[in-house]
């Protein structure tokens, strides 16, 4: 399993590194974690869903769950 910094992530996701950090902190990269004093996460690590995105808010509307690092946001609570 290659894993990559939260610059590579960054890079990838074409996000801020301050923001991939932010994430990380939050517990929204659920498979992150710290190496030392840097974040790392396996390659594959997909980007979260940015719950004030158009994307996410047509998930809700749709009524589908939404996970968000450690909560779960549903289509009924949220409209």
């Amino acid at each position: 399993m290659k894993l990559i910094t939260t610059k590579e992530a960054a890079r990838k996701w074409e996000i801020t590194i301050r923001r991939v950090q932010a994430l990380c902190d939050n517990g929204q990269v659920p498979a992150a974690f710290k190496l030392g004093d840097i974040w790392v996460m396996p390659e594959d690590t997909p980007k979260p869903i940015d719950g004030r995105t158009k994307a996410a808010k047509e998930l809700l509307k749709n009524n589908e769950t939404v996970t968000i690092g450690y909560r779960k946001m549903g289509g009924k609570k949220y409209e």
